[in-house]
C-alpha cells in the first residue's frame, strides 16, 4: 500500500502516543460515566470529573477526531464508542482502555529497543521482578488488569459460544482459565458436561466460591503439574503469553493428559496474512515487549500443535474479536 502524503504517515506515527493518552487520562477521570444520555457543556463536565475545562475540551476534540465522543461548540455528547466507556454497559472497556494506561506499561514501551534488540520482555529492564509480580505487588494495577481481562473475555464469550458446539462434550478442562468465566459460561450451554478450571494456586483460591458438582477446581502449574484427563481443552489468550519453546511444552502437557482423540481449542486473536493494518499486529508488540510472548499466524499455531502431538482440523472465526482452532490429539 503506497502511502499519499508519507511526511504526515511518519509524524502521525511518531508524536501519535498522545491519542492512546488522551483516551487512558479519560476513562481514568470517568468521563463517559459523567455523561449521560444528553449533551453536557464541556465546563460542566469538566466541573464532575475534576478537570480544567480547557484542557478536557482539547483532550474531548483530539478523541472526537477518532470517533470517541461527539464535540460541536462547547457542547459533548456520546458517541457509540464512547458509550463502550461507560462502566455499566454490557461491553464496557473502560477497564481495557485503563489498562493499557497502566504506568508499568508505559515505562516498559520506554526500554522496548531491549526487546527488539534482545528478543526478550523489556519488563524485565523496566521492572526486573516481570510483570506478573508487579501486579501482585501493586493491587489496584492489577484489580484494572483482572477486571480489563474478565471484560475482555465476557466480549468474546458471547461470539465462542455461537461459533463451536460445546454440547458434544462430557468433560471439559479450561486451561488457565482465571475465575471461569469462559467455562461457566459454557456449561449453561451444555447441561450434561462437567468442567475442570485449572489455574495457579492464588487463582484457584480466589475463584473457590464457583465450584459446584458440575465445575471442579484444580490448582496447579501447566509446567510442572498434571493436568486432568477431560474430552476437550480450552486454552484461552494462553499461548500468546509465551514464545515457542514453551508454548509446545503448555500444548505437550495437554497431550499427556488428553486421550487419543481429545480436542484442544485455542483461542486467540490470530494474524492474517492479509499485510494490512490489524489489531492482531499491535497486540503482538505488546505481547513481545510486555511478556516475551507472541500473536501468530494460524499457520504458526498448526506448527506448534503438530510437534506437541495433535493435528490441526480447522480455523473458526468467532466474529467476536478472537478465533478457535480446533486440534485432534493423535
Amino acid at each position: 500500500m503506497i502511502e499519499a502524503n508519507p511526511v504526515a504517515s511518519i509524524i502521525q506515527i511518531a508524536g501519535g502516543y498522545c491519542l492512546p493518552r488522551s483516551l487512558h487520562v479519560a476513562a481514568d477521570l470517568g468521563v463517559a460515566d459523567a455523561l449521560d444520555d444528553t449533551p453536557s457543556s464541556i465546563v460542566d463536565l469538566a466541573t464532575r470529573v475534576g478537570a480544567d475545562p480547557e484542557a478536557l475540551r482539547r483532550v474531548l476534540r483530539l478523541l472526537a477526531a477518532h470517533g470517541v465522543f461527539v464535540v460541536q461548540g462547547d457542547q459533548v455528547r456520546h458517541s457509540p464508542a464512547s458509550q463502550l466507556l461507560r462502566s455499566d454497559h454490557p461491553q464496557s472497556l473502560r477497564a481495557i482502555a485503563q489498562m493499557f494506561g497502566l504506568s508499568f506499561l508505559w515505562e516498559t514501551f520506554g526500554a522496548m529497543e531491549h526487546a527488539v534488540r534482545t528478543g526478550q520482555a523489556a519488563a524485565s529492564v523496566a521492572y526486573p521482578k516481570g510483570f506478573w509480580t508487579y501486579l501482585g505487588e501493586h493491587p489496584e494495577a492489577g484489580r484494572v488488569f483482572n477486571a480489563a481481562m474478565t471484560g475482555k473475555a465476557g466480549g468474546a464469550i458471547h461470539g465462542i459460544l455461537g461459533a463451536y458446539a460445546f454440547s458434544a462434550f462430557n468433560s471439559i478442562a479450561d486451561i488457565g482459565g482465571g475465575n471461569g468465566h469462559l467455562l461457566r459460561a459454557i456449561l449453561e450451554t451444555a447441561p450434561t458436561a462437567t468442567g475442570v478450571l485449572f489455574d495457579l494456586p492464588p487463582v484457584i483460591d480466589d475463584a473457590v466460591g464457583i465450584a459446584s458438582e458440575r465445575l471442579t477446581l484444580l490448582a496447579g502449574d501447566f509446567f510442572r503439574d498434571p493436568l486432568p484427563s477431560c474430552d476437550v481443552y480450552l486454552l484461552m489468550d494462553i499461548i500468546h503469553d509465551w514464545g515457542d519453546e514453551p508454548s509446545v511444552a503448555i500444548l505437550q502437557a495437554v497431550r499427556d493428559a488428553a486421550g487419543l482423540g481429545a480436542t484442544v481449542l485455542v483461542i486467540e486473536t490470530i494474524i492474517p496474512d492479509d499485510p494490512g493494518p490489524d489489531w492482531s499486529k499491535m497486540l503482538d508488540i505488546h505481547m513481545l515487549t510486555v511478556l516475551g510472548g507472541k500473536q501468530r499466524t494460524q499457520h504458526e499455531h498448526a506448527a506448534l500443535l503438530a510437534q506437541a502431538g495433535f493435528r490441526f482440523e480447522r480455523e473458526i472465526d468467532t466474529g467476536a474479536g478472537v478465533t478457535i482452532l480446533e486440534a485432534k490429539a493423535v
